[in-house]
């Protein structure tokens, strides 16, 4: 059973998604429909860079999810040679930003309403961060219980739940600090500070999801094709109701990557496809649960591999 997982924020590399434009008349369409709904180049950002561009936040979100969605047309386009191969997903879920393209794999938004989304959803972001600042910190080695403990007592709010042994938590600059030197008194193998512009998944960011639960309150969102499993429930569904309303709560709310998976394992799920730029999942998912599959679907090589050995 296949389950399509897409990639968030961090994923992204200058270079993504140009095979695949060169390839797939379907991926160029999709960078020429994000240039025009975005007003500006995003695929000569992707292609060429420059890094510091492409890593700014309300850059990066839609480059991604184009990235993504191209890699899926792609699929599409390689699937037609190959009728008799079976690729109907039985979940679709994706890490943070990864649940917008999720979304539009499912059919609950077409890909100009999610890359506008996902343009106005990275502006606020980083507004939010600009106005209260804070930092991301990556506590490995330690159980969820602990971390909790090093929460409560600085303050500091769990912000993804990824694997085991791996939490990252967000909150002020002083008291990240904090809580960094209360991890490695606990024992942790490592703290790590993130290389983000801010305490994503906190409350911090609450100001990103009023605004931006005004914007998805403009958009329609269908009834879901193929099952999502939110990163805020860790369940399925495929009420577009519930699914607006989990989406504006993950601005501020903690992701729980780890028992999404497992609840899709749980459910039958053996093969997991990571559609879009890096390899991120594929490595959480290792961690995870060792013996299932997951397989890489960001460029050319990958996606003829693929298909030529099924």
């Amino acid at each position: 059973m296949l389950a399509y997982i897409f990639p968030g924020q961090g994923s992204q590399i200058i270079g993504m998604g140009k095979d695949l434009f060169n390839t797939y008349p379907s991926a160029r369409n999709i960078f020429e429909t994000a240039n025009k709904v975005l007003g500006f180049d995003l695929s000569e950002m992707c292609f060429n860079g420059p890094q510091d561009k492409l890593t700014s936040t309300e850059n990066a979100q839609p480059a991604i999810l184009a990235t993504s969605i191209a890699a899926i047309e792609a699929l599409k386009e390689e699937a037609k040679n190959n009728p008799k191969l079976n690729l109907s997903a039985a979940f679709v879920a994706g890490l943070s930003l990864g649940e917008y393209t999720a979304l539009v794999a499912a059919e609950v938004l077409t890909f100009e309403q999610a890359v506008y989304l996902v343009r106005k959803r990275g502006q606020y972001m980083q507004q939010a961060a600009g106005n209260n600042p804070g930092k991301m910190l990556s506590i490995i080695g330690l159980s969820r219980e602990v971390v909790s403990e090093i929460c409560k007592d600085t303050s500091s709010e769990i912000a993804n739940l990824n694997c085991p042994g791996q939490v990252v938590i967000s909150g002020t600059v002083d008291n990240i600090s904090k809580a960094m030197e209360m991890a490695k008194v606990k024992g942790a193998k490592h703290a790590i500070l993130l290389d983000v512009s801010g305490a994503f998944h906190c409350s911090l960011m609450k100001e990103a999801e009023i605004k931006l639960s005004e914007e998805i309150h403009k958009v329609k969102f269908n009834t879901a094709k193929v099952p999502l499993v939110s990163n805020v429930t860790a369940n399925s569904t495929t009420d577009p109701k519930d699914i607006s309303s989990n989406l504006i709560k993950q601005v501020s709310s903690s992701t729980y990557w780890e028992d999404s998976i497992r609840f899709m394992i749980n459910k039958g799920v053996d093969c997991f496809l990571e559609i879009g730029p890096g390899n991120v999942l594929r490595g959480l998912n290792r961690r995870i649960s060792p013996e299932i599959k997951t397989v890489n679907l960001g460029n050319v090589e990958q996606i003829k591999t693929f298909m030529s050995s099924n």
